[in-house]
């Protein structure tokens, strides 16, 4: 197909294109846009366009796809028009993370057998007291009995009083953003 053709066949389908536009997004502004970049794409890929086949439906095809991309890119961004939450990104060093891990895997190596295997049944695996009981093959109460027992020495060992000690500490939290109090 020539370049005059395709233009000439693209032209006559914009007015479909943009009721389309305008029934997928509701925004007549943003339908236009879409339409825009429908025709931008089709243009710049027209040597993929077939001749003999529907035009027509090859742009609705762009246009639903550019749409329902626009969905997904949206889905996952914030409006931050203030630069508010830009501002106090931050992320913290990751050798904090992995010292806090090790210190809860010597704290819970630390554990007796059976308090260690109730709690990474129920803290860890997400079984409930009922599944870890029959996994043991013992009473509800002795499950709930160890993991009790094996929290109360997790935060003893580790010198946890409160939930203000989970997270960052004030040194490594972001520039800013005030301690948090428990």
């Amino acid at each position: 197909m020539t370049d005059k053709a395709f233009k000439k066949e693209l032209l006559s389908s914009l007015g479909s294109l943009r009721a389309f536009a305008v029934s997928l997004s509701g925004n007549r502004d943003r339908a236009d846009d879409l339409v825009q970049e429908t025709v931008m794409k089709a243009w710049a890929k027209q040597e993929s366009f077939e001749m003999g086949t529907n035009m027509k439906a090859w742009l609705f095809t762009i246009l639903r796809n550019e749409f329902y991309g626009q969905m997904r890119k949206s889905g996952r961004e914030v409006s931050d028009p203030d630069d508010h939450f830009t501002n106090n990104m931050a992320q913290s060093p990751d050798q904090h993370g992995k010292l806090d891990l090790q210190d809860f895997e010597v704290a819970l190596n630390k554990l007796p057998n059976d308090q260690r295997e109730a709690i990474v049944l129920v803290g860890a695996s997400g079984f409930s007291y009922i599944e870890a009981a029959e996994i043991c093959d013992c009473a509800v109460g002795t499950i709930k009995s160890r993991v009790s027992r094996a929290r109360l020495a997790l935060q003893e060992s580790l010198d946890i009083s409160g939930p203000s000690d989970y997270g960052e500490d004030v040194i490594s939290a972001p520039a800013g953003t005030p301690p948090t109090t428990g």
